[in-house]
């Protein structure tokens, strides 16, 4: 999978930041890349969206307006839209990217919008007959109606970097896990607690139609991988994960569907819990973290491919 040295001709737009509680996840992930592209012989052109959706443009952060952003997004070859969570990854980014005409990395408008909603996530997952935790979803009309009976995850159905995750383990606790949920969505999800191995798997779809698996990883945790343990560094990632065969084979072949059956590009991470009877899906991430330690470039890493040169890849493939 090794790529080639790129040409000086190729202008690529990385784009971060965004409008919603990764902004500074987005941000870090953002810099990598386009240090990293740099590195590699691009010519990057930086575009921030700031959290009240005001644009800058290059290292210094010169504000612009949304026409010069897409001005600028037109003179160059191909953006890397590097945006996590609501209005980037949920494929907002991409229609923009549609709409002006440039040709961008990762996946499509579709594709975003139905990874980030993780109810309906569930729902493509149920008709591949992949299994999900038993849940119920929630508004604030419904919710009230809502009662504990037994430990449970509450999550916003649209947001990332396990924002506004909470573990209830008491019936006290449902009310500020709720709260802290619909603080950053209109809709929640109350999950069963699932049992088992935390699992991701990167999946890197080509031009061609063929799909590669990085080897998996396993995320070893003391409770819940919530953002302050994901980003605290309180997470022992290990890779490759200590898997048997057949355990590998499952996971990546419904990593794989669910990649396909979404609509995917470019790479996504499917996360999923490795029970005993086998793997439970959790979400699909579409714009994963995306620093070099980063999940995904582990996973990559671990199969020899250097992060330049996975950026690289997915740069080319889309660059044609």
């Amino acid at each position: 999978m090794t790529g080639r040295a790129a040409t000086s001709a190729a202008w690529v737009a990385v784009i971060g930041g965004g409008q919603n509680c990764e902004h500074d996840v987005s941000l870090a992930s953002a810099a990598a890349v386009a240090g990293a592209l740099e590195d590699a012989g691009y010519a990057v052109v930086r575009l921030t969206i700031d959290r009240d959706g005001s644009w800058r443009h290059g290292v210094d952060g010169c504000p612009v307006d949304l026409a010069d952003a897409i001005h600028v997004l037109r003179t160059c070859d191909v953006a890397v839209p590097v945006l996590h969570g609501p209005r980037g990854e949920d494929g907002t980014l991409a229609a923009l990217c549609e709409l002006a005409g440039v040709a961008y990395v990762g996946s499509g408008v579709l594709a975003g919008a139905l990874a980030m909603d993780k109810w309906a996530t569930k729902l493509v997952a149920a008709d591949l007959a992949i299994a999900t935790a038993p849940g119920v979803l929630l508004t604030p009309s419904t919710a009230p109606g809502y009662r504990w009976t037994r430990p449970v995850v509450v999550k916003p159905v649209a947001a990332g970097s396990s924002q506004g995750v909470s573990l209830v383990a008491s019936a006290p606790g449902l009310a500020p896990a709720l709260d802290a949920a619909f603080a950053l969505d209109r809709r929640v999800l109350v999950e069963d607690v699932v049992t088992g191995r935390e699992i991701d798997v990167a999946v890197l779809g080509r031009p061609d139609g063929s799909r590669t698996v990085a080897p998996a990883l396993e995320i070893v945790v003391d409770g819940l991988f919530d953002f302050a343990t994901k980003y605290g560094g309180g997470a022992d990632f290990r890779v490759p994960a200590e898997l048997a065969d057949a355990e590998r084979k499952e996971l990546e072949e419904a990593a794989v569907a669910m990649f396909d059956a979404l609509g995917c590009a470019g790479v996504a991470r499917v996360d999923f819990f490795l029970t005993a009877d086998g793997p439970v899906l959790n979400e699909v991430n579409t714009m994963p973290g995306f620093t070099e330690q980063s999940q995904v470039p582990k996973m990559f890493a671990s199969a020899g491919v250097s992060y330049a040169e996975l950026l690289d890849v997915l740069v080319r493939d889309v660059l044609g």
